[in-house]
This record gives C-alpha cells, sequence and structure tokens, in this order.
C-alpha cells in the first residue's frame, strides 16, 4: 500500500514540475517572440550634448521632448565613456559598435595613417563618388570602421530586409551609425548648394523624395533672423550675452542676438551657416520626419532602423561655448524639433510600435577663459610650442632632425624606418620623450606605446587611454593635458579628454520595450549596442565589449 503512495505522489511531482517547465517555457518563448520587437528603432545622437543640458534647462522644456523621454522612459544619469579621445566619429562609432577604438579603429576624427604617411579623415574614401553634388564631399563611407554595428546585426538577422537609414548634418555622423549594409545614409552639403547628398557606396542616384525635398528647397526658408525663442530676459540658465568667450560670425561685430542669417551667409561659407544654428537641427528633424514617410519605416513587422544624429549643437559650441544664450536657445529649440519627431512617429507608427534611445558622442568643456575669469584653473596648450621643443628635444638627443613624423590627437608619431636606420632602440626612444615631456607646462601624464600593448589598466585615465588606443593605428607616445587645459582657441568651446566634463553624456532610453525609472548605476556608451541587440533579440556586434543594460528593458 506504502508502495503504491509513494508511486501515486512521485507522479503527480513529475506532473507538476512539467506543467512548471512548460509555463516557463512558454514564457521565454512569449518573451522572444519576434512579433514583440519594435518595428522602428530610432537612435538619437545629440553632438556635443552634455549630461546637464537636460537638468539645466529641465524648468524650460515642453512636456512633449526631453521630458518626455526622461519622464515617460529610463534615464541612465551616470552615463559616461569608457575610452579617449572623445570626438565625434570615434563617439558614433563606439555607440553603435558597442565596442572603443581600440577595437573598432576609428581612433579619432582624423588621424595620421603610418603606412601611407599622411593624415586621413575617418569616412574619407577616394574609390568612390559622391551622389548629388559634383565635388568630393560625398566621397565618403565607413570602410575604416573594423567592426560590425547593431544596426548591421540588424540587417543580417532580417535577411536584409530590415531597413537602414541614417541622416545628419555632419558626413561621420549619417555614415558611421549606419554601418556598412545601411540602404543610404545622407549628409548635408552647404556653401552654394544645400543639399542633402550620398556616396555611391549606397546608391547611384538620389532617390526620387531626396530630390523633391532638395529641389524644394526648404533650406531657404531657415535663412531667416535667428532670434531668442522666448524673451531673453527669461534666459537665466546661461551667461550674459555680450562677454569675452564666444566666437561669433563674420560680418558681426558682436556674438549677440539677433543674427540675421540673410545677410551674414555670403561671409560665413553659404548655407554653411545654417550648421552654427537652432535651425541646422530644425532643418534635420525635417529631413528625418521626411524619410519616415518616403522610406516607409516601421511600416511592417521587419524591424527597422533610423539613425539621427543632430550635428548643429556641436557646431554653436564650438563657436559659443557652454555657458552661451546661444546654447540655451538652441537646446529649447531642440526641444521642439524632439517633439516633433516623436509626434511624427506616434502618428506614421503607433505609440506602442517604435523604440528610441537618445545620447551624444562627447560633451564638451566650459570656456577655459571664463573658467580663470572665476578663479578655476584652466589655461590653453600651445601645440605649435611643444612641437618646437620636442622637435629641438630629439634633434640635441639623437643628432637628427627628422625623427617625429608627426604630432596629433595629443599622440606622438616616430619615425621607425629612421630610428632603425640609426640603431637605436625604439622603446628608448618612447622612454626619453616621455621622461621629456612630463615636465612640461600643462603635460600631466604621458606614456609609451609599448606600455599601453603590454600593460592592461582597469581603472582611471590609464584605462581610457589603453581602451582608445589601436595598435596599428595610434601614436609611439600619448599625452595627457591638465584638467580644463584644451589646445584650442581662447574662444567657444571643445572637447576631447578623459575627464568628466567630455565623458558624461545622457542616455535616455524610450518606447517599446522600455522601462520607466532613472539609475545613478554607472552605465558605459559601449553598452548601448548591446542593450539595443538584446531588446531586438539579434546577435551582439560582432566585437561588442559593452554589457546589456537588462534593468532597462521589460
Amino acid at each position: 500500500m506504502k508502495h503504491l503512495i509513494y508511486l501515486f505522489l512521485f507522479f503527480i511531482a513529475i506532473s507538476s514540475c512539467n506543467a512548471q517547465n512548460s509555463n516557463s517555457a512558454s514564457q521565454i518563448n512569449n518573451k522572444f517572440d519576434l512579433n514583440e520587437r519594435p518595428k522602428l528603432v530610432v537612435g538619437i545622437v545629440v553632438d556635443q550634448m552634455r549630461y546637464d543640458y537636460l537638468t539645466r534647462f529641465y524648468n524650460r522644456y515642453g512636456e512633449g521632448g526631453f521630458k518626455r523621454m526622461m519622464n515617460e522612459g529610463f534615464n541612465c544619469k551616470n552615463n559616461h565613456f569608457n575610452y579617449i579621445p572623445t570626438y565625434t566619429g570615434p563617439g558614433h562609432a563606439s555607440i553603435y559598435t558597442g565596442t572603443t577604438p581600440k577595437y573598432h579603429g576609428i581612433i579619432s576624427n582624423d588621424w595620421y595613417d603610418k603606412e601611407i604617411k599622411k593624415g586621413v579623415y575617418c569616412v574619407q574614401d577616394d574609390s568612390i563618388q559622391s551622389v548629388g553634388t559634383s565635388g568630393s564631399a560625398g566621397q565618403m563611407s565607413p570602410h575604416r570602421m573594423k567592426t560590425t554595428t547593431f544596426t548591421d546585426e540588424n540587417r543580417l538577422f532580417t535577411q536584409m530586409q530590415g531597413k537602414t537609414i541614417g541622416i545628419a548634418i555632419k558626413d561621420r555622423g549619417a555614415i558611421l551609425p549606419a554601418g556598412h549594409t545601411a540602404n543610404a545614409a545622407y549628409w548635408f552639403q552647404g556653401q552654394d548648394e544645400g543639399n542633402w547628398i550620398s556616396s555611391t557606396f549606397y546608391m547611384n542616384e538620389l532617390p526620387k523624395w531626396v530630390k523633391d525635398f532638395n529641389k524644394k528647397h526648404s533650406v531657404d526658408s531657415y535663412l531667416k533672423v535667428w532670434n531668442t525663442l522666448y524673451d531673453i530676459s527669461s534666459y537665466q540658465e546661461s551667461g550674459p550675452d555680450l562677454n569675452n568667450f564666444e566666437g561669433g560670425f563674420n560680418g558681426k561685430e558682436t556674438a549677440t542676438f539677433p543674427y540675421d542669417l540673410s545677410k551674414l551667409k555670403d561671409d560665413n561659407g553659404g548655407y554653411d551657416i545654417l550648421k552654427t544654428t537652432a535651425y541646422g537641427n530644425s532643418l534635420t528633424a525635417d529631413f528625418a520626419i521626411e524619410a519616415i514617410e518616403a522610406e516607409q519605416l516601421g511600416y511592417d513587422n521587419i524591424t527597422d532602423i533610423l539613425t539621427v544624429s543632430f550635428s548643429s549643437t556641436d557646431y554653436i559650441g564650438h563657436n559659443f561655448g557652454v555657458n552661451s544664450k546661444e546654447i540655451e536657445d538652441t537646446y529649447l529649440r531642440l526641444d521642439l524639433d524632439i517633439e516633433r519627431l516623436l509626434k511624427a512617429l506616434d502618428d506614421k507608427i503607433g505609440k506602442d510600435n517604435y523604440t528610441v534611445f537618445l545620447t551624444a558622442d562627447h560633451a564638451a568643456i566650459n570656456v577655459p577663459a571664463y573658467l580663470q575669469s572665476v578663479k578655476i584653473p584652466a589655461g590653453y596648450f600651445n601645440l605649435r610650442e611643444f612641437s618646437r621643443k620636442i622637435i629641438g628635444f630629439m634633434g640635441e638627443t639623437y643628432k637628427s632632425s627628422n625623427l617625429i613624423e608627426s604630432i596629433s590627437n595629443d599622440q606622438i608619431f616616430l619615425n621607425r624606418k629612421k630610428i632603425k636606420e640609426l640603431d637605436l632602440d625604439l622603446d628608448d626612444v618612447q622612454e626619453a620623450i616621455v621622461n621629456e615631456i612630463i615636465d612640461y607646462k600643462f603635460i600631466d601624464k604621458a606614456y609609451t606605446a609599448t606600455i599601453m600593448t603590454t600593460t592592461s589598466f582597469s581603472l582611471g585615465i590609464e584605462q581610457l587611454i589603453q581602451n582608445g588606443f589601436s595598435q596599428k593605428r595610434s601614436g609611439d607616445v600619448v599625452f595627457i593635458l591638465d584638467p580644463a587645459v584644451i589646445s584650442y582657441g581662447k574662444t567657444g568651446s571643445t572637447h576631447g579628454s578623459a575627464y568628466s566634463y567630455d565623458t558624461h553624456v545622457p542616455l535616455l532610453f524610450f518606447g517599446k520595450g522600455i522601462k520607466q525609472g532613472e539609475t545613478f548605476q554607472k552605465t558605459e556608451i559601449t553598452d548601448i549596442a548591446p542593450t539595443m541587440s538584446a531588446l531586438l533579440n539579434i546577435s551582439y556586434p560582432n566585437v561588442n565589449t559593452g554589457q546589456p543594460l537588462d534593468f532597462v528593458i521589460e
């Protein structure tokens, strides 16, 4: 009898376990149901956006732009770049590849190519032709980026059926996010044209909708007076309009509102003037909204990806500085442009059918001259004088005048052939330079390429240097300037360092599959691509080093 009871209980237990396993399997299957993928993913990069622009201007924003993403989506408040240099090219590449320049190879916007002995631009490609312009502005492609992006992985996953379109005023801001397999990337050609262009890497001629957009020449509607959106007296989150820390435009004596763009156009690069105004972002939003409808992005159940980079924020920051009235007005207007874009997505795709993330390719420093005026340590590094001194040192030490091939991106490139001819030890030469320059004013740290390739750093600035160091493409010596010291003009802001004012950028997730919430847990820019890959249930980019942010995904 006991045996029968035990047998009965055994079968009940087995049945219960099978039921639980069945339920678990059902849950897993539901979680990974391909029908739950968003119809459209929109990646927004705001060029040169500091994290504190979200908080500084928060009370001035409307309810439908930044605030909507922050309050209805997920806000990663402690998001940082995990490498240097913090520039546009590496930033866009790292966001979408899920790895750092050490692996994807975009080590800067421009760099000295040690093989061909000259400088190269990150997306320059002389093997292809321009489309939409007769000049060389379209001879661009992602061929120097060595890894895949999550946009590439989505194309592979969908058997090339899911579309990818990249849009930005800057060519590199359009090309690198869209990846190697993109259907199209478009960027803005100013000067006397004012058109959106592309290259034969993607197409032989512009689609009809792009031609029509260019023919409408809506760009002319933005050649108007740029004045503050609201009464300038209400702009209390920025410095005085008239100060000594801003660049301005040719043809206008002061960098103060208002700016008559139609009158200033001829002295400031023709249509290029729009790049350095808030209207450049509006033009980008116009074109992106047109692309959604014309390309029918998100109109079926196969996930498409639209990458949009707002480039004008960077041009304005470089010209006027991060504490300017121009920056404040630009972000208030960008808030409205983002609201327009989100509303278009609501109307065309449906609120529950798309996912958006928003971040930046780098942040920026306050103008050092301004920092000095309020007694904060800051300064300017004279690269020309530095070059003269180190070349002189090399000549005196090694009795040769041509041992240095290039000094760029805070790196020194040695003439290795000449060093070999002189029977010098490369490691010794590198170390001698480090020992020499570490005593120079405004240089805080210096390391040899040998150290960067033989020592593993897990913390601090050294780790950021290493993450941005490509053995094949980087220099023989890398140096780090003091905090708040830049090699730049005395007006306007710049970026590139390993310090928090350059690394701390927004990271917002919003829409389908995203939780509502926020965190102060540190996240890194390389976490975005694996997070989006996890959301889409696709392979991670092929050299991904980031971590998916599971607390973001529902």
